[in-house]
């Protein structure tokens, strides 16, 4: 019995204490329809005393989606035409624990417009308003469609970010980082799931969190596409030594490093890279410069062109 008892304590001693405080509930849940199938749901970030591992989306009580950590948005697809449905969201940490669900929201998808394969006009004038270090305001003429406009989708570069209704034409987008360029467009989307081109692009950047130096982003970056080739002109960045070497960046991805042999003259500089790939080809390009200490600085704004016939 005095063995048992020993070995008892020595196990509850030498144990190592386990998470057993689960995250903070999400807020800030929306949910609407994005086409007669879908619905864009979003939150905001829960909190953790360890790290928030992932999130989990219920739809009256069943989990329909399971998240990383990172995201605070999903598409709920193969949905029901001219259906209500309700969502909550909780949260996970690394030991398991689950948060309480969230406050639920209610959102109806539109009925299905049968054959419609047009899609809405692009979106007007997209402005945007920098609102601090981690936030930006975006506002946009409004698109029109042949059935009727059900989101807009916000894109940051590539990626979408953000969705609002078809009634909306503004939207915050949050989560940011501060002293760095976004490049945003929009895009209309109807109930049968026909996406807008995308609007023009407005570049936003976010203020500087207290103690950081001056900007070492590129600036007002410009290309324009020919047969055969992509002419580049940009700032680059007024680091108070030569800025030498940039590196070129396609479609997310590496593409060369571009080294003058001194600073070049003149505050603007040009670059001119042969494509070979057929007319209709989209690029995205963005650049970033090598700083006197040997790093590399900030992303400039991107663009996109598109290889002509």
């Amino acid at each position: 019995m005095l063995a048992c008892t020993a070995l008892f304590l020595l196990a509850a001693c030498g144990g190592e204490d386990k998470d057993t405080d689960p995250p903070t509930t999400p807020a800030g849940l929306s949910a609407q329809a994005g086409s007669a199938t879908s619905v864009h749901v979003m939150w905001d970030h829960s909190t953790d005393d360890t790290a928030v591992t992932g999130y989990e989306v219920y739809e009256q009580g069943k989990r329909v989606k399971t998240l990383p950590g990172a995201k605070h948005m999903t598409d709920v697809e193969g949905l029901t035409p001219k259906t209500a449905y309700r969502f909550t969201v909780r949260a996970r940490d690394a030991a398991g624990n689950l948060s309480a669900p969230s406050a639920a929201v209610a959102v109806t998808t539109p009925e299905a417009a049968p054959d419609d394969r047009t899609a809405p006009t692009a979106p007007l004038r997209p402005r945007g308003t920098v609102d601090g270090s981690r936030a930006v305001t975006l506002t946009w003429g409004a698109s029109r469609d042949d059935t009727a406009v059900t989101a807009y989708d916000i894109y940051q570069e590539d990626a979408r970010v953000h969705s609002v209704p078809g009634g909306e034409t503004t939207a915050k987008v949050t989560n940011l980082r501060p002293g760095t360029v976004y490049t945003f467009t929009v895009r209309a989307r109807d109930a049968s799931e026909n996406s807008s081109p995308d609007s023009p692009a407005v570049d936003l950047t976010t203020a500087p969190a207290p103690g950081d130096g001056p900007g070492t982003a590129p600036a007002g970056l410009e290309a324009t596409a020919a047969e055969g080739r992509i002419d580049l002109s940009w700032t680059p960045p007024d680091t108070g030594a030569p800025v030498k070497e940039h590196q070129l960046f396609l479609n997310g991805k590496m593409a060369t490093t571009i080294v003058w042999g001194a600073q070049p003259a003149g505050p603007r500089v040009s670059y001119t890279m042969t494509v070979t790939d057929p007319p209709g080809t989209r690029y995205s390009i963005k650049l970033r410069a090598r700083l006197p200490d040997g790093t590399w600085g900030d992303f400039s704004a991107q663009r996109t062109v598109v290889v002509p016939g």
